[in-house]
């Protein structure tokens, strides 16, 4: 798995590395959870991966990394093309403000993953429950769940239920609530 500055520069400085996509796969197979993903080139846009519909079946993921004034951080998971108002989703989120997103070093500090690869996935490098995790009711309609496998050149297909018991199985309390218009 390629390695960006930051990881470098935190490894550096004595913290734990993050999860690569083979210690996700161990992971999710530890947990009994079947799952599939293709490799393709990396894609760090919804527009840039929309060529990859026809091969990979399912509800595909859009994520947003955000926080709030008093540094709470969320993790959004929505479908694709959904739209989130940021003006007001923290009022179903529980956020103590409007939200906006969070930066690169932190979504690394948290979820171990760089802007392009953000996935609800990243909750297994979440071990200190920093992030509150949401996924959007829609989601919740696809019997197949696709997200980025902690990196933005594969994609991983899991069942949405079992997408729900990753989720759980990290610690983290997996929200499912309406945050799209």
């Amino acid at each position: 798995m390629q390695r960006s500055y930051m990881q470098q520069d935190d490894m550096q400085q004595g913290a734990t590395p993050p999860k690569t996509d083979d210690e996700l796969f161990a992971y999710l197979d530890s947990l009994g959870i079947a799952h599939k993903t293709m490799r393709h080139e990396p894609v760090f846009t919804v527009a840039e991966s929309v060529a990859l519909r026809d091969e990979i079946p399912g509800g595909h993921t859009k994520n947003l990394f955000l926080k709030d004034k008093k540094d709470s951080y969320f993790l959004l998971t929505v479908e694709e093309n959904a739209t989130v108002d940021l003006k007001s989703v923290h009022t179903v989120i529980g956020a103590a403000s409007r939200v906006s997103f969070g930066k690169a070093e932190k979504l690394m500090e948290y979820l171990g993953v760089i802007p392009g690869s953000v996935t609800a996935f990243g909750a297994i490098n979440d071990t200190g429950l920093n992030v509150k995790v949401i996924i959007d009711e829609e989601m919740m309609g696809y019997d197949v769940i696709n997200a980025h496998p902690l990196r933005n050149d594969a994609t991983t297909s899991i069942a949405s239920k079992d997408l729900l018991r990753f989720i759980e199985a990290t610690g983290h309390e997996p929200l499912v609530l309406k945050v799209t218009s």
